[in-house]
């Protein structure tokens, strides 16, 4: 059964629109998108204009009689499953939002759906919650494909962000014949990340900040990009961003670092934005840089995502 090259999709968990930005990109149309977070919100409504029929559901408790639709995209909430959260999994209320997805697909029956989270999703419980996971989306009626990606070898983005993606079909044959993106060599440096002009003062590190006096005697190179782990400095590889986390813009954890010049600052979350592959005219609204930098952190690599769709698409 050939899908057309116009398709509906939903969007749920679906932050500032990564998502909605990759799937769009190869021909579908957003008919709902679920995001409770009333910050992430300000900044997907200020870069997607109202359309029809296109709806907003706040919380995916109340995602019933979901409009037709051919995809599902749900990137749900990886802190149960993080490094950098406490990982306890379905026993967090936030995990408990899989069974969401799972109604959901169970009622609307779309002809295929990609979830995305964090690796640490698949050795979560010595594998056994994504094991679970597998069966739950088998028994709804799907044949599943799930592989770990990383932006910096899958998208040509210098950044080193393992994610798990598991898609599905209704159809065994497309489930077949799909195959996840292969690696593509990197030939973007960091330098055609980071702006070319000066930051604004606040994102500088000086002798006015305690940590100062480490920061300055491990940032050295130009060529990566560094992380302020509270205590301590991580270097990361030479032309590389770590990946970014949704708490790097508070609290001093995982706080990106580049040296330009004698100076040293923190990326700028348009800057983060870029890292994430969001195109130029992405609109940032007026809101503190903790929840942009929240927000980025949270969000996808935009064109691994897109190179994921094509591939679906093709087999559709």
């Amino acid at each position: 059964m050939a899908l057309l090259k116009k398709f509906d999709f939903v969007d749920l968990f679906a932050g500032i629109g990564g998502m909605r930005l990759a799937f769009e990109a190869v021909g579908g149309r957003c008919v709902l998108t679920c995001e409770i977070d009333e910050a992430a919100i300000k900044t997907y409504e200020a870069n997607f204009k109202p359309s029809y029929p296109h709806t907003y559901v706040r919380d995916i408790k109340d995602a019933k009689n979901l409009p037709k639709h051919d995809v599902l995209v749900a990137g749900f909430p990886c802190q149960p499953y993080s490094i950098a959260g406490l990982r306890k999994g379905l026993k967090d209320e936030r995990g408990q939002v899989f069974l969401e997805i799972i109604r959901i697909l169970k009622s609307s029956k779309p002809q295929a759906f990609l979830l995305e989270n964090v690796k640490g999703m698949r050795s979560h419980d010595g594998g056994r919650t994504f094991e679970f996971m597998l069966q739950r989306l088998e028994d709804c009626g799907y044949y599943l494909c799930h592989e770990t990606l990383n932006s910096s070898v899958h998208a040509n983005i210098p950044q080193n962000r393992e994610r798990v993606f598991v898609v599905g079909f209704r159809d065994k044959e497309m489930a077949k014949k799909f195959k996840f993106p292969e690696p593509v060599r990197l030939t973007k440096t960091i330098k055609s990340f980071i702006s070319k002009s000066a930051a604004e003062d606040r994102y500088y590190y000086d002798s006015r900040f305690d940590c100062f006096k480490e920061i300055k005697k491990v940032v050295t190179s130009p060529e990566t990009v560094y992380q302020w782990r509270r205590k301590y400095v991580r270097e990361n590889k030479s032309n590389m961003c770590p990946a970014l986390t949704a708490n790097m813009g508070s609290g001093g954890h995982n706080v990106p670092l580049i040296r330009v010049g004698s100076k040293i600052r923190k990326l700028t979350p348009h800057e983060c934005a870029k890292f994430q592959g969001f195109p130029k005219d992405f609109i940032l609204p007026k809101i503190s840089d903790s929840k942009l930098y929240h927000q980025f952190g949270n969000s996808v690599t935009v064109p691994l995502i897109e190179r994921i769709a094509t591939a679906m698409t093709d087999v559709m």
